[in-house]
């Protein structure tokens, strides 16, 4: 353990449940850092985020107002692999170091949860304590997507083949979390968790 705080790294591919589970390890008490959150606020109007991914992507990728038109950076990025790895290398970087500050800050004792969709696929799996990795099929993922986002089946495909294989989250989980089934099932399983690998953690460290 990192002696100080319990380390949870939270991750799963797109639609799995990550923010359900999330919300109901809050509800336990953890803290939660979020790296969506956290790469939009490293890109608001007059970061040097944002100034960034201007001089990469040119200007057609602003709203009206100045701040960053996600759907037409995420046309770019999801359709060139090269692109999507330049966008990356701007953002990662800032996310890590901010979310890095916020667990520095933590009370002794805490649990702080990271939620990371990318998290294998950044080589970050190291840096904590437990990986909690939420897996779902990918059909039930595909589905969910369309589902939630309003994409087509080509475009859902397109983001899923963005992230990793679901075999090497898998292979990095330290726990797996099924989401398969109904939301009262998830929440039971998240509790096990709780119960089973954290409780007893946070013990060792009062």
């Amino acid at each position: 353990m990192s002696g100080r705080v319990l380390l949870v790294g939270l991750t799963g591919g797109i639609a799995s449940g990550k923010s359900t589970v999330a919300q109901r390890l809050v509800e336990h008490g953890a803290l939660l850092i979020d790296a969506d959150l956290l790469a939009r606020e490293v890109v608001d109007p007059g970061t040097p985020g944002l100034a960034a991914v201007v001089a990469r992507f040119g200007a057609g990728i602003l709203a009206a107002d100045g701040s960053l038109d996600r759907p037409a950076l995420g046309r770019v990025v999801f359709a060139d692999p090269a692109a999507r790895r330049d966008l990356e290398q701007i953002v990662h970087p800032a996310v890590r170091a901010r979310a890095a500050e916020l667990a520095e800050s933590a009370p002794d004792g805490s649990v702080v949860v990271q939620m990371i969709p990318l998290l294998v696929e950044t080589g970050q799996a190291e840096a904590f304590d437990l990986v909690v990795v939420i897996d779902v099929p990918e059909s039930v993922q595909s589905q969910r997507l369309m589902i939630r986002d309003g994409l087509s089946s080509t475009e859902a495909d397109a983001r899923l083949g963005a992230q990793a294989a679901r075999a090497e989250r898998l292979a990095a989980a330290d726990v797996v979390i099924d989401n398969s089934g109904l939301p009262d099932e998830l929440r039971a399983a998240v509790d096990r968790f709780w119960a089973a690998q954290v409780a007893p953690r946070l013990a060792a460290l009062s």
